[in-house]
């Protein structure tokens, strides 16, 4: 008897615990909220852009993103502001096609090198850095 007792005691006492939570839309917001966000490869990130403050110059997309491979010349890859490197390139195909082949990928060069979340217009402000002076 004691036993009921006690297990009916301590399932009013639960009751009155769950009852007694916030159940306000922030409280519950609060309490199903993530713990973690997870970053896919070549996604946008929202959040960066949106603080970001506008589009970045040619000198940020160059060093956070294009000085791997362009800095040292790698697989080829014409270095910056050197002009014996970049000049046949323009002579043989243009800017426009410059532009191409930097937003959709050229032999080793990836689709936007490594910088999947630049625009179009960020892509030809670091081609305008990386040739200027030649």
């Amino acid at each position: 008897m004691k036993v009921k007792l006690w297990f009916g005691a301590a399932a009013v006492a639960l009751v009155a615990v769950v009852q007694a939570q916030d159940m306000s839309d922030e409280a519950i917001a609060e309490r199903i909220k993530p713990h973690a966000s997870i970053k896919i490869a070549g996604a946008e990130d929202a959040s960066a852009s949106a603080g970001a403050g506008g589009p970045r110059s040619g000198e940020t997309v160059y060093n956070n993103a294009c000085v791997a491979c362009h800095g040292a010349g790698v697989l080829g890859a014409p270095k910056l502001q050197v002009a014996a490197d970049w000049q046949p390139r323009i002579d043989e195909r243009g800017m426009d096609m410059l532009l191409q082949n930097a937003i959709n990928g050229y032999n080793a060069m990836p689709p936007k090198g490594t910088c999947g979340d630049c625009s179009d217009n960020e892509i030809q402000a670091a081609i305008d850095y990386m040739i200027e002076g030649t």
